[in-house]
């Protein structure tokens, strides 16, 4: 089952229940193979995205007042599908955005665990009792939707993410608005089939596409809006942030990162390697978990750079979809150009070009460059200060522990932070002092299981966490009531 096969692509908002042409349409190009052409979106306008505002508005009362065990129903048979169809979407995710086919696969399967893991959350919606300090008086605190969410997803992980804002803003009651990144079109329009084939109340679910100028502003200034989750950019934050603040709308911020992997004295070189691999390279870098700066302790330096330089040689670079591939093609020719460009920058700091470094022609044309290392650079450099989004690492050398760690923690960011060691008291250590979200010890730098809060500190997020029970506090709202019995 193909997107093609049920809707249109100039076709392809959805607005109250139904599908819509835009105003407009933009091309939807495969990264692998730029001569693929995959389709023409529609693209919303103004007014397109105050229509599925009203119709969120109106749909939600009656979404919320419907039974818990209809809910859950939902929820699970979406997951269910999404599971299903991991193969045919993996490849249409891995189509448009470029990650390998088995990196593809695994977010549609995530993608269903999480709607899956939303569905039984539905069933869990407890609330408290508790006394009053007044006799005869009885407490009761429960939460209630938010109302209409906006949500507005990245291009990187365009199913995974979206799936974890939409599947508890669901599960709570809440309608959505949902604008997925223009880059990756395709993979919305099929998780909005599925979506509709549940057979929701006209409204409750709505996807918008279209630019961040046109359709992402319209929903951020609106005073209709009562929540907004967004995952992106700092700068791009920023704006969401002061948009909302006018109305009072309640944002949550997913932003970027800087994130630093530790390989301490004692690490076992094999984990080390590993680790780095998947954290720096795995999605050709383009994650906001990426471990893009390597804290290497001077005692193992070198044997830990020797032995990840020859395992970098052993990545396969190529089109998402063939065999082996390790790092497919970036997603498009800005991403490629700025990645090359920092190279440029790094070289010009002093930082020694270990491996890669350069712009990739295949059989097929399309935005592929080299996994690339860089040796002796320093923390300050812009190189390791601001977030790059490529197969791009630099190592960093560290006297002791203490040093490390302060270089872990010297940056604006705090989503995640990893550590390869084989001592228990050195990763209590890392884990207590790390200023992130997240900790990974003798793992890659990645996100996390769907059934635990995910989110950072400093400028990577803002706002109430996001996944498992702690997405409540962002989708619902906390009301207490009194009764004194007579």
């Amino acid at each position: 089952m193909t997107v093609v096969a049920e809707v249109v692509a100039e076709k392809a908002l959805y607005i109250a229940g139904e599908w819509l042409p835009g105003t407009s349409t933009l091309k939807n190009i495969n990264p692998s193979d730029i001569s693929q052409h995959l389709g023409d979106f529609a693209q919303a306008s103004q007014q397109q995205v105050q229509q599925a505002i009203e119709a969120a508005k109106f749909a939600q009362p009656a979404w919320e007042k419907t039974s818990l065990e209809q809910k859950q129903k939902v929820l699970q048979a979406i997951g269910d599908e999404l599971i299903a169809r991991c193969d045919d979407l993996g490849k249409l995710l891995s189509s448009e955005e470029g990650k390998p086919f088995t990196e593809g696969r695994g977010e549609i399967y995530r993608a269903g665990q999480f709607f899956q893991y939303y569905a039984a959350e539905v069933l869990r919606q407890i609330g408290d009792i508790a006394d009053s300090i007044r006799p005869g008086v009885s407490i009761e605190i429960t939460r209630e939707a938010v109302g209409v969410v906006a949500i507005i997803s990245p291009w990187n992980f365009p199913t995974a993410t979206a799936a974890w804002k939409i599947a508890p803003a669901l599960a709570f009651g809440n309608s959505v608005i949902w604008k997925p990144a223009n880059l990756t079109p395709s993979s919305a329009v099929a998780l909005t089939e599925i979506i509709h084939r549940q057979g929701l109340p006209a409204g409750t679910f709505n996807l918008v596409l279209g630019s961040g100028a046109e359709v992402g502003n319209t929903l951020i200034h609106s005073d209709q809006i009562d929540a907004v989750s967004f995952t992106g950019s700092v700068d791009v934050g920023r704006q969401v942030a002061a948009a909302t603040a006018p109305n009072f709308v309640r944002c949550q911020l997913e932003m970027g990162s800087k994130n630093a992997l530790v390989i301490a004295e004692d690490a076992d070189i094999h984990t080390a390697v590993e680790a780095s691999i998947m954290g720096a390279f795995s999605g050709a870098g383009q994650k906001c978990t990426a471990s893009s700066r390597l804290v290497v302790l001077e005692n193992i330096h070198d044997a830990y750079v020797d032995a990840l330089i020859k395992r970098m040689g052993q990545l396969k670079v190529g089109h998402a979809l063939e065999e082996g591939v390790f790092i497919g093609p970036v997603v498009d020719n800005k991403q490629l150009a700025s990645n090359l460009s920092w190279i440029e920058k790094a070289q010009a700091h002093g930082g020694e070009l270990a491996f890669g470094g350069n712009k990739l022609s295949m059989a097929h044309e399309g935005y592929y460059m080299s996994p690339t290392l860089f040796l002796n650079t320093q923390n300050q450099w812009d190189v390791n200060q601001e977030e790059i989004f490529a197969p791009m690492a630099c190592v960093i050398k560290a006297s002791d522990l203490d040093e490390a760690i302060a270089t872990v923690n010297d940056t604006r960011f705090g989503l995640t932070a990893g550590i390869v060691t084989q001592s228990l008291r050195t990763s209590a250590l890392f884990k207590q002092q790390a200023q992130t979200g997240c900790v990974m010890v003798n793992l890659p730098t990645a996100g996390t299981d769907y059934h635990v809060p995910f989110g950072g500190r400093k400028q990577s997020s803002f706002g109430p966490r996001e996944q498992g029970q702690y997405a409540k506090e962002f989708y619902t709202v906390v009301k207490t009531a009194y009764q004194r019995a007579y």
